[in-house]
C-alpha cells in the first residue's frame, strides 16, 4: 500500500526511508552471521573440537555481531524520527500555506474540525506510515530475499519451503484491505461528525448554559458517540482478527520450515551446524511481515488520513491577482458589483458606490442587507464577486492578497485578540511600534489607565481576551488597527460593544482619521455616521440611497425613517432610564 501522490508530496522523506532500510539491512546480516558462528560453535561443541582459544574468539565474534546489531537498530531508529519529523512539519506546513490561500472563505468548503483531525491526528497517523510502516514494507521485502540467498547453500529444499509460506502473509493482509478500507473510511467520518458536534457545543457552551439546553446538546451527542463507539470497536476487532492470522501464518510458516531443516539433517542432507543455523533464522523469514503486518492498520489509518488531507489541499482557489495597490491613490469604487453564496440569493446586487481618497464613507441599513458582506469582499474574506470592484483605479481581483492586507486594515465587532501580552497583541498591528506609540493608542481608546492600573503593556490576556470585557477587547483591537497605520480602514460595527460615552470617543478617534486615511464605517446606529462625508443605504442587497447626512432627511426616505425611529428609542431610553434613577 504506496500511495505515490503522498510519497511524491513527502519527497523528502525518502532518503531517511532509504537510510532505515539500509540499516535494517546490515542488521539482518550481523545477524544471519552471528546464528551461523553459534551453528558452528554448536556443532564444534558436540564433536568435542572447541578448545578455549576457539571459544574465545568467537565469543569476542558474537559480541561485535551483537554491538553491530544494536547500532544498526539505533541508527535505523533515529532515520525513523527523522522521517517522521520531517512528515510532521512538511503536512502541517502545506496544510497551514493552502489555509493562508483560502483565506477566511475556507469554513465554506470544510468544516474547522476537519482541518483540526487532519492537522492533529491525521499528520500522526502519516508520521508514523512513513516513520515505521514504509521502512519496514521495504525491508520486509529484502529480508526473506536476502535469507534465501545466503541459506539456500545450507539447505535448499528447507529454504523454498521458507520462501513459499512468505508471501502467504501478505495474502491474509490484501484480503482484509478492501474491507478495512470501507470500515476505516466509515469510522474517520463519523469522527468528523462527532468533532463538529463537540466543537460546536463547546465554543457555545455559555449560550447553553444560558437557556438550560446543555442537557439535549449532550442528549443529541449520545447517537453519534454510539455510533463512534461501535465503529472504534469494529476496528479493534479487524485488527486483533488480522493479528491473530498473520501469527499464525508466520509462526507456523517458521514451524513448518524448522521440520524440514530436522528432516534433511536426519537425513543427512546438512551438517548439524547448519541445522541450527535455520533453525534459528527460520522465523526471520517471517518476523519483518509480521511487524509489518502490525503496522496494517496504521497505514490503513493513514490511508483515510491521506484521502482527508488531499481533500484540503485539492479545495479550489480563487484567482489570486499580483498587481499592488498603487501608493498614491486610494478610493474605492463599485460599478454594478454583486456576490452571492448560491445561485439561488443574491446578498449584493448592482453595487454602485465611491469612497474618496482620504473620506469618511458610511454604509447602513437594517441588519441582514449586505453590508457585513461588501466589508468581507474589500478584505478578501469572500471572493467571486460580479462586476467591478476598484482600489485607485485597479480592478480588487487583479491585487495580491499581500499588497491588499497592508493596505487595508478592517475591524470588526469580534476582532480575534491572542493568548499572551496586550503588547505582544499590539505589536501584530506594527511589530516596529516603540512604547510611546502603544501607549498613545491606548490613551486614544481609553484603555490606558486600566491597563496601567495593574501591568500595563505586559498585562496577559487569556484566551480570546475572555479576562476582558467585551468593550475592553473591542478597545484593544481598535488600538491595534490603529498602529497598523494602513492607508483605508473599514470599521464594521466596531464600538457595538461600548457604552455611548466610551462610543462617543472611540467615533472621535475614527473622525480623527479624516484627510489622512480613506475609511469605509458601517454602523447600525445611525448617530455615529451623521457627520460622514458620504452615507450609503443598503436595502435587500441594494443601494436604496446616498447622500449627506442632512441630504437623506430632506428626502424623507428609507435612512430618514430609520433615523426617526433609532432617536425616538434612544429618547425612550433616557426618559427611563432618568425616571429609574430618581
Amino acid at each position: 500500500m504506496i500511495k505515490t501522490r503522498l510519497v511524491g508530496l513527502l519527497a523528502e522523506s525518502k532518503k531517511y526511508i532509504v537510510q532505515n532500510v539500509l540499516w535494517q539491512w546490515v542488521a539482518l546480516i550481523a545477524n544471519i552471521a552471528a546464528a551461523i558462528t553459534i551453528g558452528n560453535l554448536i556443532e564444534k561443541t558436540y564433536r568435542g573440537m572447541l578448545g578455549m582459544t576457539l571459544l574465545a574468539v568467537s565469543v569476542c565474534i558474537l559480541a561485535a555481531y551483537i554491538l553491530i546489531r544494536f547500532g544498526c537498530d539505533r541508527l535505523a531508529a533515529k532515520a525513523s524520527f527523522c522521517a517522521s519529523r520531517d512528515v510532521k512539519i512538511t503536512i502541517r506546513e502545506k496544510i497551514y500555506e493552502k489555509l493562508l490561500r483560502l483565506g477566511a472563505s475556507y469554513k465554506e468548503k470544510i468544516s474547522t474540525a476537519e482541518v483540526v483531525q487532519v492537522s492533529v491526528e491525521g499528520v500522526e497517523q502519516l508520521e508514523i506510515y512513513f516513520g515505521k510502516y514504509l521502512p519496514q514494507l521495504f525491508y520486509s521485502l529484502l529480508a526473506p530475499l536476502t535469507l534465501f540467498a545466503v541459506l539456500s547453500f545450507i539447505s535448499l529444499k528447507a529454504c523454498i519451503v521458507l520462501l513459499v509460506c512468505v508471501p502467504l502473509i501478505p495474502a491474509s493482509i490484501m484480503g482484509v484491505q478492501k474491507f478495512a478500507k470501507k470500515l476505516l473510511n466509515k469510522y474517520w467520518g463519523s469522527y468528523t461528525e462527532l468533532g463538529d458536534s463537540f466543537l460546536e457545543n463547546l465554543q457555545g457552551l455559555t449560550t447553553l448554559k444560558i437557556y438550560q439546553a446543555d442537557g439535549k446538546k449532550a442528549e443529541e451527542m449520545d447517537p453519534e458517540s454510539e455510533q463512534f463507539r461501535r465503529l472504534t470497536m469494529r476496528v479493534l476487532t479487524m485488527q486483533l482478527n488480522s493479528i491473530s492470522v498473520m501469527d499464525l501464518v508466520a509462526y507456523g510458516g517458521a514451524a513448518i520450515g524448522m521440520i524440514v531443516a530436522v528432516r534433511e539433517y536426519i537425513g543427512g542432507n546438512i551438517g548439524l551446524a547448519g541445522t541450527v543455523t535455520l533453525i534459528l533464522l527460520a522465523a526471520e523469514f517471517f518476523i519483518p511481515l509480521r511487524v509489518l503486518g502490525s503496522f496494517f492498520h496504521i497505514a490503513m489509518n493513514g490511508m483515510a488520513a491521506s484521502d482527508k488531507m488531499f481533500r484540503l489541499l485539492d479545495l479550489p482557489e480563487a484567482k489570486t491577482g499580483e498587481k499592488e495597490v498603487p501608493e498614491q491613490e486610494h478610493s474605492i469604487k463599485f460599478k454594478d458589483a454583486g456576490f452571492c453564496y448560491n445561485s439561488e440569493r443574491k446578498i449584493l446586487d448592482h453595487i454602485n458606490l465611491n469612497i474618496s481618497k482620504g473620506s469618511i464613507v458610511s454604509l447602513v441599513g437594517n441588519s441582514g442587507c449586505g453590508k457585513s458582506t461588501l466589508a468581507a469582499i474589500l478584505t478578501s474574506r469572500n471572493k467571486g464577486y460580479e462586476g467591478s470592484i476598484t482600489i485607485g483605479g485597479t480592478e480588487l481581483s487583479e491585487i495580491s492578497e499581500e499588497s491588499l492586507m497592508s493596505h487595508i486594515t478592517m475591524v470588526g465587532q469580534n476582532s480575534y485578540l491572542f493568548k499572551g501580552t496586550v503588547e505582544e497583541n499590539l505589536a501584530m498591528g506594527n511589530p516596529r511600534a516603540s512604547k510611546e506609540q502603544m501607549d498613545q493608542v491606548l490613551k486614544d481608546v481609553d484603555l490606558y489607565e486600566f491597563l496601567y492600573s495593574g501591568e500595563g503593556l505586559q498585562t496577559k490576556l487569556q484566551e480570546k481576551a475572555s479576562n476582558l470585557s467585551g468593550g475592553q477587547q473591542q478597545r484593544l483591537a481598535l488600538a491595534r488597527a490603529l498602529l497598523h497605520d494602513s492607508e483605508i480602514y473599514i470599521f464594521d460595527e466596531a464600538t457595538s460593544h461600548l457604552d455611548v460615552e466610551s462610543a462617543e470617543r472611540i467615533m472621535k478617534v475614527i473622525y480623527g482619521l479624516a484627510g489622512r486615511k480613506t475609511v469605509l464605517l458601517i454602523s447600525h446606529r445611525l448617530q455615529n455616521v451623521v457627520p460622514s462625508d458620504y452615507i450609503y443605504v443598503l436595502q435587500s442587497g441594494k443601494i436604496a440611497e446616498s447622500g449627506t447626512h442632512e441630504h437623506l432627511l430632506e428626502n424623507a426616505g428609507v435612512y430618514a425613517k430609520l433615523y426617526e425611529n433609532q432617536q425616538q428609542l434612544e429618547h425612550y431610553r433616557q426618559k427611563e432610564g432618568a425616571e429609574y434613577a430618581s
